[in-house]
């Protein structure tokens, strides 16, 4: 791209005929005459091999010469003649119009493209009256493909990182993951988890169970981009609180945050579209990926990381709804927790701190409104004054795990600032504007954590229904290999999470690795199995075998899956 800028005290100019025969296709409405005073005329060709990604470069040139020769006034004036070397007459228009409108501040003209024009222009005669620039992209280093030599070294240090467990219990989450074979980290990603197959269908099959009973409590699921402008983090007022704690990128010169929190992307969706009282309550949740800066000396296993899955959800209510949509978070967490056999070590009510947001009676009604749903539940919890959020009071939810460690997983907080701050509204039953109540909530928390927790609390013994090693099929001697074939596909195709050891290996090397492995069902077929076309079976810590028909077997693997028996 090659630009000729002139500061002149004015330009004149009229499209006489057109140069290309579809420029009227297209590019319709375009003004075919104008003039400017006291102006920056900007003579631009657009080349081959020039792109939008030159936009933010141009931008710069022409505010800069702006600001050097003290004008506003911007002329955007196409005009071929500077290069030999023309780039497609549509990107040309692209980029033209793309510059125009981002010019904020600046009072623009824009000659027409594509046509014969005439013009009468007058230089002012100072030293930066006429200036050349070409813009071109940064020249990129050259990649060059490593030696065989440096490759090597490079693997060895990207290798498997080594766990000390010397100092870990044996039911420590991130042994159980290695001997299950669940997940494992790496030095390349620290405080990020490779989920391995089986690991990844534990968290599957967590998100699955969210989906379910939140589907059932009247929530809409969205998903929000990964990446997002600063400007969003400014106005949300996350940059000038974690700031330091935030994974910064650019694209085309802007500053770009990866996600830390879901919370303001479900603003914007908020907005998109107006809202009445007849919309709220309003659930609405999300299970994002974020990422958050920590001290590498902080993480440890599933339970301090850097990326992790938060499933967020932003309750939209009115004031009369608040009570009632508050109690309906505390049961869904019950209801939860429940499922896994989990009780809370203790629950917390933190109230208003001494910088704060937010109206002195919005404050009263959000916490008398959670201390009396506490009561009336019949919740043992503690008041932490003082220590709410700056946007509202909070209610948090701690477990212990089986080290004796208490963990915030759940949480309930009144957010009082984000509404404000993105200007939320709905019109109530007068068609008045309304700032709704923003209720912010977890469930898991954090689901790296979580099944931390969970892995621990079962010792890796997972219930059936979520369980990654269901069913292992073994057989007692190899003329029962194609036998134990059939039984395994017929698992396999039912569903149901199924591996065959039909290795020429003794019983004892077999079940001890499906020990290991904290298989719920053992399956063992040799002659007698075949002869009556039965399995023996064998549930994880019974000392009892049983012999059944396949059919029998899979009607009660299904009832406990259905059940979601512990």
């Amino acid at each position: 791209m090659k630009t000729l800028n002139l500061h002149c005290d004015y330009i004149k100019f009229k499209a006489l005929k057109p140069a290309i025969k579809t420029i009227e296709e297209i590019a319709p409405n375009q003004i075919l005459e104008g003039e400017s005073k006291e102006c920056l005329v900007v003579l631009i060709a657009i080349e081959k091999g020039d792109g939008v990604k030159l936009i933010p470069q141009l931008l710069e040139s022409i505010k800069k010469i702006a600001s050097e020769v003290k004008t506003s006034n911007i002329v955007l004036y196409p005009y071929a003649h500077l290069s030999s070397n023309l780039g497609s007459p549509s990107l040309a228009i692209q980029i033209l119009n793309e510059t125009a409108k981002q010019l904020l501040n600046f009072k623009i003209t824009q000659a027409p493209f594509g046509y014969y024009k005439s013009f009468e222009l007058k230089v002012k005669g100072h030293p930066l009256s006429e200036l050349s620039r070409e813009i071109k992209g940064e020249d990129s280093e050259e990649i060059k493909d490593i030696s065989d030599e440096q490759r090597k070294q490079l693997l060895r240090t990207i290798s498997k990182s080594k766990l000390d467990t010397t100092k870990l219990a044996e039911n420590d989450h991130r042994i159980i993951g290695g001997k299950m074979d669940l997940w494992s980290f790496n030095n390349v990603a620290p405080g990020m988890v490779f989920w391995h197959a089986k690991g990844l269908h534990v968290k599957n099959k967590l998100i699955e169970f969210w989906r379910e009973i939140h589907r059932a409590d009247g929530y809409e699921e969205i998903s929000t981009p990964q990446v997002m402008d600063r400007k969003l983090w400014e106005v949300s007022g996350h940059w000038s609180k974690y700031g330091e704690n935030n994974f910064l990128t650019q694209y085309e010169k802007r500053d770009f945050i990866v996600k830390p929190m879901n919370c303001p992307g479900g603003m914007l969706v908020y907005k998109t579209s107006p809202k009445t009282y007849k919309d709220l309550p309003l659930r609405v949740g999300e299970i994002g990926t974020v990422h958050r800066v920590e001290l590498s000396g902080t993480l440890g296993g599933l339970f301090r990381v850097i990326q992790f899955t938060q499933d967020d959800a932003h309750i939209f209510c009115t004031e009369d709804q608040l009570e009632k949509e508050v109690q309906k978070i505390i049961n869904l967490i019950n209801k939860t927790f429940n499922q896994f056999g989990l009780e809370f070590d203790h629950v917390e009510l933190s109230t208003r701190p001494e910088k704060r947001v937010g109206e002195e009676a919005v404050w009263d009604l959000a916490e008398a409104t959670l201390e009396k749903i506490l009561k009336k539940s019949g919740m043992k919890f503690t008041v932490n004054k003082g220590d709410g959020a700056f946007y509202g009071p909070k209610i948090d939810f701690h477990l212990k795990d089986s080290l004796d460690r208490t963990w915030q997983c759940s949480t309930i907080q009144l957010d009082m600032a984000l509404p404000e701050r993105f200007e939320l509204e709905y019109t109530d039953d007068k068609a008045n504007p309304k700032r709704p109540i923003m209720l912010h909530r977890v469930i898991y928390g954090s689901l790296e954590r979580f099944i931390g927790i969970i892995t621990e609390h079962f010792n890796g013994k997972f219930p059936l229904w979520l369980s990654p090693n269901q069913i292992k099929v073994m057989t007692l001697n190899d003329d029962a290999n194609e036998y134990a074939q059939k039984i395994y596909q017929d698992l396999f195709q039912e569903g149901f999470r199924v591996e065959l050891n039909d290795k020429s290996e003794s019983m004892n090397k077999k079940a001890r690795e499906a020990q290991i492995q904290r298989f719920n069902y053992l399956i063992t077929v040799g002659e007698e199995e075949m002869k009556q076309n039965k399995i023996a079976v064998k549930k994880r810590d019974a000392k009892e075998i049983r012999t059944m028909t396949l059919e029998e077997f899979k009607e009660i693997l299904k009832q406990e899956i259905t059940s979601k028996q512990l």
